[in-house]
């Protein structure tokens, strides 16, 4: 792909390439935006980057929608790069009010020819002029699932399946929050300044807590999951003289958790190892943290790209992984130990469906997490409104302000 030109500013430049990177590869937002091609930039184009490429990730499916309409063949499939320039373009006419308009719009034309699909540059530039003189869409007093899913720019079969399982005020509640830039959170009326931790979503912090809180005094805790490392040194500062294991089946993965957990926890070992087949020479452990891979929907705030990659398939393929590893993590619980399973998906099949469909060992018994949540000092959230059917159940912006997590606790008695 070439680069862009000159007349394209560096935050636009920038903006493009992460889109159209995001649009090709598995690469994630958030590391594009905090790579080296970034530094190159000052402070102002950096901002402005973050918030085109966030901004046009989290209103994709609403761009669509408005832009659909103004093609003058509706079924006609653009090609990448066009259609990424039209949506920045779109994203910054209709949701940034200090952009100038010509600017906005001359430069997705600019894009477009740069990136080799000069013949696309007079389409580009009427639709973006007939977007400057299209009035925003009325919301209709009757509201269907597939306009609301257009209006709040989530994949209607997402917005469908949470109305069903949580209500349909819960699912707008969600969605709405998806769609604000997530700010930090305090989980705890008294915030708390811990030396190294990494500063984690509050969902994530609220899994953290409940892990460590399970047992009173563990001397072995295995990690099973452990990067980016929030849980893991959350886990090594609540419990200071456990022997704790970290591992992660990713190579890059667990040498980023290695390198921030040699200057905060340097006591902790790392280990990369597939959780659902650690060595049986690691023995058992009397606390396990089983934070497995899912889907995320749950972090969509945070993860825009998610909306456009996630597929209906997905969830039964993770189920399928994550009772392989609960299955096996759970027969390295010590007599006396407590395991806890949890995911940020906000799906009943990677959650609900995984505990009932995995066979427990003998001694092993699911425990409702009311008991331990209240143990938890100053939640800011009523530990009621946070359970559901003994299960930690946290809803974005509908029951918590963070991401969406599900946890239930397992006991070898």
């Amino acid at each position: 792909m070439n680069k862009p030109e000159a007349t394209v500013s560096p935050a636009r430049a920038a903006a493009f390439e992460i889109l159209e990177r995001v649009a090709h590869t598995d690469a994630h937002s958030d590391d594009l935006l905090h790579s080296s091609r970034l530094t190159e930039l000052s402070q102002a184009d950096r901002n402005l980057t973050t918030t085109l490429v966030l901004g046009v990730l989290r209103w994709q499916v609403a761009l669509d929608a408005l832009i659909q309409p103004l093609l003058s063949r509706p079924d006609i499939e653009l090609a990448s790069p066009v259609a990424t320039a039209i949506r920045l373009g779109a994203f910054q006419l209709r949701y940034l009010d200090r952009i100038p308009a010509h600017a906005a719009l001359s430069e997705s034309v600019e894009l477009v020819r740069a990136a080799g699909h000069g013949h696309a540059a007079g389409m580009v530039n009427a639709i973006l002029r007939k977007l400057t003189r299209t009035p925003p869409p009325r919301r209709p007093l009757v509201e269907t699932t597939y306009a609301l899913a257009q209006r709040l720019s989530h994949p209607e079969w997402l917005v469908a399946r949470w109305q069903k399982n949580y209500g349909r005020a819960a699912a707008i509640s969600i969605c709405e929050y998806d769609q604000t830039p997530p700010e930090h959170s305090e989980l705890f009326a008294e915030s708390e300044e811990d030396s190294g931790l990494l500063h984690i979503d509050a969902g994530s912090r609220l899994v953290a807590e409940l892990a460590a809180a399970a047992h009173a005094a563990p001397q072995r805790i295995w990690d099973a999951c452990a990067a980016p490392g929030g849980k893991t040194l959350i886990l090594a500062h609540r419990h200071p003289n456990a022997e704790l294991l970290a591992t992660d089946v990713n190579p890059r993965r667990l040498r980023n958790l290695s390198d921030r957990l040699r200057s905060a926890a340097p006591r902790v070992r790392a280990l990369q190892a597939d959780a659902a087949h650690l060595p049986a020479a690691e023995g058992l452990f009397d606390l396990i943290l089983c934070d497995l891979p899912c889907s995320g929907t749950g972090t969509l705030a945070r993860n825009p790209e998610l909306k456009s990659r996630l597929q209906p398939a997905d969830l039964a393929r993770q189920a399928v992984r994550q009772r392989e590893i609960l299955t096996a993590a759970l027969a390295h619980l010590a007599p006396g130990g407590r395991l806890l399973y949890s995911t940020c998906s906000l799906e009943p099949e990677e959650n609900e469906d995984v505990v009932a469909a995995v066979t427990l060992p003998s001694g092993v018994t699911r425990r409702p997490l009311d008991a331990v949540l209240a143990t938890l000092p100053a939640l800011r959230h009523s530990p009621a409104s946070l359970i559901r059917d003994g299960y930690l159940r946290t809803l974005p912006g509908a029951n918590f302000a963070g991401d969406g997590f599900f946890a239930a606790l397992f006991v070898n008695d």
